[in-house]
Parts: structure tokens; sequence; C-alpha cells
């Protein structure tokens, strides 16, 4: 089986099947924190973060080795697209719906 090219770091460590892993749990993390109040749901943007840092990193190192010449190109796509673009709605603002309101007690106002 052929490996990626630039992913010499990754796979050197484990096989693409393994990290394809961390790229699955990431996304499951993700979906069960996408539930969570407002303010609580930093771990799902930290988890968001995980893979396209670790591929970035990756496909970095590649290129400064000289692996692969394109690895620059490519790890500023995934800095760029992926972690800058998870990093921006990390900061947009979230707005609760406001609660119904509550039903007037019998014998009190209109």
């Amino acid at each position: 089986m052929t490996t990626a090219p630039g992913l010499k770091l990754l796979t050197d460590r484990c096989s693409l099947a393994s990290w394809a892993w961390l790229w699955i749990i990431a996304g499951l993390t993700c979906i069960g924190c996408a539930f969570l109040r407002i303010g609580r749901d930093f771990l799902g943007f930290l988890a968001a973060l995980a893979p396209p840092s670790v591929w970035a990193l990756a496909y970095g190192y590649a290129a400064l080795t000289g692996e692969y010449a394109r690895g620059t190109t490519v790890a500023l796509w995934y800095l760029t697209s992926h972690v800058g673009v998870i990093m921006w709605a990390a900061t947009v603002p979230e707005h609760s719906v406001p609660s119904p309101p509550r039903q007037a007690r019998k014998g009190q106002g209109p």
C-alpha cells in the first residue's frame, strides 16, 4: 500500500487507518459538544482543531525536510481553511434562545 506523500511523519508512528480514528473521534466529540449549553462546548472546538493541526504539522515537516516540496502549500491550506475557520467559529458569539415566558399563576395577572 502506498502512503500519501508528505505523511511520513505520521505513518512512521501509526498507520493511516489508525490516524483516521483521530478524525472520527474528533468528529464524534464535536457532535456531542454541539448539544452542550452555550459556553460549555470548548472541548468540541479543541477536538476539531486536533486533526487538521496534526496534518498541517506533518505536511510542514515534510516540506522543511525536503520530502514533499508541496508540503508548505498543503500545510497552509490546512492552517487557513481548517484551523483558521475553526478558530474564527470559536470566537463568534452565540446567543441563547430566550426561555419561554412563565405562565401566569392562577389568580394573578390578566
